[in-house]
């Protein structure tokens, strides 16, 4: 797997429009240029999503990550790259699609 490391200053948002950032700020760990590293344990919560099914509202509220198996860790915790698997969810935890990482730490590249 490779890919560049997700901190708490990329922007990422879901498909619908939504903006996607981790709910709480990550704490201790390994930052870059004072950004948080951010890792499989992190819970990501969308605003803003204007999202509708059929004439009724479903906006995307959280993000579910799969860490790559990259082996890295952070605090014990694998590594999140802007290429790991994940999927946007309503608040029923209806799977609404992926992700768009519009832009991720590339200074660090994990390959």
């Amino acid at each position: 797997m490779s890919g560049s490391l997700l901190d708490t200053s990329a922007v990422i948002g879901c498909p619908h429009g939504g903006r996607a950032a981790p709910a709480t700020t990550p704490t201790g760990g390994l930052r870059i240029a004072g950004a948080a590293v951010v890792t499989a344990t992190a819970a990501y919560a969308v605003t803003g999503c204007p999202h509708i099914v059929d004439g009724v509202p479903s906006p995307c509220v959280s993000v579910r990550w799969t860490p790559d198996g990259s082996g890295i860790t952070v605090d014990g915790a694998p590594v999140l790259l802007a290429t790991s698997a994940a999927q946007c969810l309503s608040a029923a935890l209806v799977p609404q699609g992926p992700p768009v990482v519009q832009a991720a730490q590339r200074k660090v590249t994990v390959r």
